[in-house]
Parts: C-alpha cells; sequence; structure tokens
C-alpha cells in the first residue's frame, strides 16, 4: 500500500515510520509512506502557502495553487490516489471506516491548516476525515492517527489474530490481559488462565470481553452480532453474577 501525506510540517510528520510496527512494516515493503511538503509546490520565493479569505474575517486560508500543482505532479507520476482531508467536519474514524481506507492501493491525506483550505481543492478530495468531535490546530496528529489505525488492516503488517482480538473488531472491547508474575501485591492471575485448558480460557476471554462493552460501551454491545461462543459466555456471566447475588 502506498501511502502520502500532504503537509507543512514534514519534520513533524515523518517520525510515524521511524518506530514501531509501521517501520517494520516499511522496511518489509508493506507500506510505502511518502511525506509531501506542500511548500516544495509553491513558486514565490517565501513559499508562502496561505492567503487571507475572501470577505473578511479572522485566521488565514490555505492557498489552492500548491495543492493543484501537488496533484498534478502526484497524478502524473503514480497515477490517481484516494485522497483524504483531515477535517473536524469529516466522518468521524472507526474501525470500519479504517479497514476500507486500508484497501486502497493509493492513498494520499491533506493536513488541513489554519481556518482550512480553500475550497476548489475539494475538487480531488473523496473523503473528511475527523478524530473526533474537537479542533486541533492542524491535521498532522489525525494523518498520523489515521494512519496508524489502517495500517493494522493491512495484510501482514500486524499478525491477524492480534486484529481480531483488538477492541471494536467484533463490536466488543477487549479482555483484560496478564503476564508474569502470577501473583503481585497478593494480587493473583484467573486461575482459569494458568489452567492449560484452552477452551476454558478462550471461554474466560469471551465473557470478559462481553461484560466489559456492556458496562463501558453498551451501545457496542447492541450492535454485536451473538455467535454460539458468546451465548455461552453470557450464560457464564449470568450464572456467576446470581452466585455473587447470593
Amino acid at each position: 500500500m502506498k501511502v502520502g501525506i500532504v503537509t507543512i510540517f514534514p519534520d513533524f510528520v515523518k517520525v510515524v515510520k521511524e518506530y514501531g510496527v509501521i517501520a517494520q512494516a516499511v522496511e518489509n515493503g508493506l507500506l510505502e509512506i511518502e511525506i509531501f511538503n506542500l511548500r516544495d509546490f509553491t513558486t514565490d520565493k517565501h513559499k508562502v502557502v496561505d492567503d487571507y479569505p475572501y470577505g473578511g474575517g479572522p485566521g488565514m486560508v490555505m492557498k489552492p495553487e500548491p495543492f493543484f500543482r501537488f496533484f498534478n505532479y502526484y497524478t502524473k507520476n503514480f497515477g490517481k490516489p484516494y485522497v483524504v482531508l483531515t477535517s473536524p467536519q469529516g466522518r468521524r474514524l472507526n474501525n470500519s471506516i479504517a479497514k476500507e481506507l486500508a484497501t486502497k492501493e493509493k492513498l494520499v491525506i491533506i493536513c488541513g491548516r489554519y481556518e482550512g483550505i480553500d475550497e476548489r481543492v475539494m475538487a480531488f478530495v473523496d473523503d473528511e476525515i475527523s478524530i473526533g468531535d474537537y479542533v486541533l490546530t492542524g491535521g498532522e496528529l489525525p494523518a498520523m492517527v489515521i494512519l496508524d489505525v489502517l495500517s493494522r488492516f493491512v495484510p501482514g503488517v500486524v499478525e491477524e489474530e492480534s486484529v481480531k482480538n483488538d477492541s471494536f473488531y467484533n463490536d466488543l472491547l477487549d479482555h483484560p490481559h496478564y503476564t508474569r508474575p502470577a501473583e503481585i501485591n497478593g494480587i493473583s492471575v484467573p486461575e482459569v488462565l494458568t489452567s492449560g485448558n484452552h477452551e476454558e480460557v478462550e471461554l474466560w476471554r469471551r465473557k470478559e470481553s462481553l461484560k466489559k462493552t456492556l458496562l463501558k460501551r453498551p451501545d457496542l454491545f447492541i450492535k454485536h452480532n451473538f455467535d454460539e461462543m458468546d451465548k455461552k459466555a453470557l450464560i457464564k456471566l449470568f450464572r456467576e453474577m446470581s452466585s455473587n447475588a447470593r
């Protein structure tokens, strides 16, 4: 998958491809990430990318010419990409959107700044993505978040089994995790996890996942499609609750 990020602060963004699983994916050829400095597509000696808004008002607006030159360059050299603009007006990022973006062969993410971009640039934009109902000083952090989230769905970047156990994968939150030592400060790891009974471990994990989702995100719980394992886990959970209530 080829991903481009368009920004006026390339040094801010480039760290996203230098650490962790994304760095490994780049090294292994699973992801190709290129950071484009929008100022490289200006023609004046000061490399200006913003100007005052027509009609007056506060703030500045990102000029259209550098974007037009960028897309002309990109399309000529790499073909037409799927273009995402980071924007508080966009769809709120979630797992489904990330999976969708991960299927794109060529993806370009534009980092918005100032009061926004000239509306004429929207002719190139296929999608607007928000990471929450708040306003940041720029789109660089959202672009990095979008890239990080979608990278988990690019085949080979993360083990498939790990992705399936992530929170939100099946509209469920992740189950609790434990590691060594088996006891610390008088608090022990649940006995089932050291039992060696893989079926019971899987049932316990599903039960805890359902319980967490029900308590913390009932909206997800309602959306979840319950399979046979879920039903067995719920029976176990209800029996435990009934026993504790006595």
